[in-house]
């Protein structure tokens, strides 16, 4: 018989492995965390480019992210707004791809909606900061490459239907 403080302790490793088998160690599947979604329209010199993505509004949201997706749809990807969560002045950000499997166009977007800093074909995995390098008050993270696809750039406009907080 195994004792019950080593078979509680089995018990937690075989949850903790099943956690990260699921991709983020907490145990919920990137289909359990769904959050709200929107339509993102950038106006480039090429034209506009719609994005489906999810909507990151809580602190929590905000801080997780996309980290542990292996998969961004080709026209997905995240938008944090407000940022910083709850509303409040814009800030500068700061972002890291620490745990994030997938390389990530981040479109740091200014209040008058117009994107500030373009930081393209993030590292996978860095800790190193990525930063909009002033304030902002909403950040947009679309699939590693596809603003270089689609011709998006520094100043171009963006804009998006609001989603009501939770």
């Amino acid at each position: 018989m195994i004792k019950k403080s080593v078979q509680a302790a089995l018990v937690a490793a075989a949850v903790a492995l099943c956690g990260a088998c699921t991709g983020n160690g907490t145990g919920a599947s990137e289909a359990a965390t769904a959050l709200p979604r929107t339509e993102v329209t950038v106006e480039s010199a090429g034209g506009p480019h719609r994005f489906d993505v999810e909507v990151a509004r809580t602190t929590k949201e905000q801080e997780d992210g996309l980290m542990y997706r292996t998969s961004i749809p080709q026209d997905g990807g995240m938008l944090f707004a407000p940022y910083p969560a709850g509303g409040g002045a814009p800030r500068a950000a700061s972002f890291w791809m620490k745990n994030t499997p997938s390389p990530l166009d981040i479109l740091f977007i200014r209040p008058d909606g117009t994107v500030a800093t373009l930081a393209e074909n993030t590292i996978p995995f860095s800790e190193s900061p990525v930063s909009s390098r002033e304030p902002v008050s909403a950040v947009l993270e679309i699939r590693g490459g596809r603003a270089a696809e689609l011709g998006i750039a520094e100043g171009d406009k963006v804009r998006w239907k609001d989603v009501a907080a939770k």
